[in-house]
């Protein structure tokens, strides 16, 4: 068990209270400070882009409820910043306040939505969407007959198409690419999401850049290479980077985020990282990973706070995220980003099936779409790492459970 006496995470997050949540289980018994920018306890958001932002729900997805904090012992504070790390003296710096020391410090920092750097991106009316703040402003915006440009389809920009869609709003969706997700998915699984978006009356332009927003300080139009496209408001979701500036100035060397190790440890004494920011040597796959997922948020944290206990961890779950839009929800299991074969498994047409990623007859990643209960067989499957009867595969009547073994 380690020696240490107290722990500061930063970042009130899903990683950071889970993280708090592992130190206890493991068995801390010292303090616990628990830092955040954000008004709210710590939330989940995965919602923010589906039922909270349609108005299906109007309260926030805990990631425990407030009585655990003072329950075990773990100090919230919400609504702080930290201005800077200085790890010589085992502090953190605390704005307006004095400092606070550590003997272990997470960075559960996450990452923030990249900006689009075209003309007009300053107007009122561009949106992006991370916080609760900016998705029940949405909310506020989304109603019948608004018109919405969605700036990128990946899968935020994806979900957010469809919430505004079920609102009653006219969409149209702009993105480079020729369907979405086509660098996650590929172009035949791609499609099907294209398809679904088409179905449900969005203006789906595949293969098409955004050059400007413009109006009279407030956006009314995009300009796109294939023409203008009338806007009440644009939400953009061209993806997210991860907030490393205290990692850089605590003088951590980054590469994709913050370099950790399968402990969660970075390269200084007593300091870890995870989460979004965190790039970990992943055990599995033998090389470093970074997954900006919701569940690789809560499971990496819990592991980070077990870490910092003192526990001995290896933390090498499989990549794990779903994604739910209109009525076509899918899990995927995996990590592939390189592969020379799909296989599908059930009715494409029907949006009944299962999609398997794979390089040399093996299977890299799994997504099950309106298909429940396989996840955890696709993970068995995955991390096997035997060639698979393609034939077998792609037979809805062969169990994958029987290919797993």
């Amino acid at each position: 068990m380690s020696d240490a006496e107290r722990i500061v995470i930063v970042g009130a997050s899903l990683t950071g209270a889970r993280a708090a949540e592992g130190a206890r289980d493991a068995g801390f018994e010292g303090e616990i400070l628990l830092i955040g920018d954000e008004p709210e306890l710590p939330y989940e958001r995965p919602p923010l882009s589906k039922d909270y932002l349609q108005g299906k729900r109007d309260d926030l997805s805990w990631v425990h409820e407030e009585s655990f904090y003072a329950d075990n012992r773990v100090e919230l504070r919400t609504s702080t910043f930290v201005s800077g790390i200085d790890p010589s003296a085992r502090t953190v710096l605390i704005e307006g306040s004095d400092p606070e020391p550590y003997d272990r410090l997470l960075l559960a920092t996450g990452a923030e939505p990249r900006r689009i750097d075209i003309p007009g991106a300053d107007l009122d009316g561009v949106h992006y969407l991370r916080t609760v703040a900016d998705s029940a402003k949405l909310r506020d915006l989304f109603g019948e007959g608004a018109r919405v440009v969605v700036v990128g389809a990946g899968w935020i920009g994806s979900e957010v198409a469809a919430s505004a869609r079920e609102k009653g709003c006219e969409v149209t969706v702009v993105e480079p690419q020729e369907v979405p997700l086509e660098k996650v998915l590929g172009t035949e699984i791609g499609a099907v999401y294209r398809d679904v978006h088409l179905e449900h009356g969005v203006d789906f332009k595949g293969g098409t850049g955004v050059e400007a927003f413009l109006g009279d300080g407030k956006v009314e139009k995009v300009r796109t290479t294939a023409g203008e496209v009338e806007a009440d408001l644009v939400v953009v979701g061209i993806g997210v980077v991860p907030r490393t500036g205290l990692a850089e100035m605590a003088g951590l060397g980054l590469n994709n985020g913050v370099p950790v190790d399968a402990g969660l440890r970075t390269e200084a004494e007593g300091i870890y990282a995870a989460g979004d920011i965190a790039n970990q040597f992943h055990a599995f796959y033998g090389e470093r990973i970074r997954v900006e997922h919701w569940a690789n948020a809560r499971r990496q944290g819990f592991a980070a706070g077990r870490s910092m206990a003192g526990a001995e961890v290896v933390y090498d779950d499989l990549p794990y995220f779903y994604s739910d839009q209109y009525d076509v929800g899918m899990e995927y299991v995996g990590y592939a980003t390189d592969w020379d074969e799909v296989v599908i498994r059930g009715d494409k047409e029907a949006r009944e099936f299962i999609a398997f990623w794979l390089k040399d007859g093996r299977i890299q990643a799994g997504m099950n779409v309106n298909i429940w209960d396989v996840s955890d067989t696709i993970g068995e499957l995955i991390k096997s790492g035997e060639p698979v009867d393609l034939a077998a595969l792609a037979d809805p009547e062969t169990e994958l459970a029987t290919l797993a073994d």
